[in-house]
């Protein structure tokens, strides 16, 4: 089985989350945690600075890791590494996304996530519960 590896950026403004909604491939409308794929040889921190360029336009601080997720779709295994993270400056482009929500904890399940994004929201949960 094909595997593939990410990164994801939990990008968070006080205590709210990003989340965007997919525009292209098989998750389409679904939403997500902002990221994409690593290149070869490049660094986990390296290729999520690059894809939140390409994605939204913006600049990032890596402020921690949060935790790796294992997800079996039926065409692929995915690997996604996911960071805590902030924008240097508020403002982003959606380049690839339909739409993006700024969400709080009581809303995170408000939105219908791709699965692999779904296992994420717990730990998540947990951390903005502490604030």
């Amino acid at each position: 089985m094909k595997i593939v590896e990410v990164v994801a950026a939990i990008i968070k403004n006080e205590n709210k989350i990003l989340a965007t909604k997919r525009g292209y491939g098989e998750f389409k409308d679904l939403w997500e945690f902002p990221g994409g794929k690593m290149e070869n040889g490049e660094a986990q921190e390296e290729a999520l600075k690059r894809e939140i360029k390409e994605e939204l336009d913006a600049d990032i601080e890596i402020d921690s890791f949060l935790i790796t997720i294992e997800y079996t779709y039926p065409s692929f295994h995915l690997i996604m590494h996911c960071y805590i993270c902030t924008l240097v400056n508020t403002s982003f482009t959606l380049n690839e996304h339909l739409d993006a929500k700024w969400l709080d904890y009581k809303n995170l399940h408000t939105v219908k996530w791709i699965p692999a994004d779904i296992e994420i929201l717990d730990k998540l949960l947990i951390l903005m519960k502490k604030g």
